[in-house]
């Protein structure tokens, strides 16, 4: 069993940054994939970054390359999203999840396990 709790979340303007964190509850992090998605209203969940388990291979959608940095510190059990240059179009609700014993950076939903219940972005223009 893994518990995921997201916090730093908030309202921002345009251009602003937001660092989220994911805590993790479980005693095999360092061995699960870790990633970011987020959900606008009226659409689907979307991929946004993954980490490796240890932390030395990263992904990221196209539209948020060079912007967002995905980090992981295995001691600590937390991921971390840095979110820069923050869009109008970032707004959603951004989850943590883990995919529990996987190696690489998997992008579809399917492939994690645990989910936290999501923290806010609010991106105004």
């Amino acid at each position: 069993q893994v518990q995921l709790v997201e916090s730093g979340g908030g309202l921002v303007q345009a251009g602003g940054s937001l660092r989220l964190s994911c805590a993790a509850s479980g005693r095999t992090f360092s061995r699960s994939a870790m990633g970011w998605f987020r959900q606008a209203p009226g659409k689907e969940r979307e991929f946004v970054a993954a980490i490796s388990r240890n932390g030395g291979g990263t992904n990221y959608a196209d539209s948020v390359k060079g912007r967002f940095t995905i980090s992981r510190d295995n001691a600590k059990n937390t991921v971390y999203l840095q979110t820069n240059s923050l869009k109008p179009e970032d707004t959603a609700v951004y989850y943590c999840a883990a995919a529990l014993l996987q190696g690489g950076t998997p992008t579809a939903r399917n492939d994690y396990n645990y989910w936290g219940q999501g923290t806010q972005v609010t991106v105004s223009s």
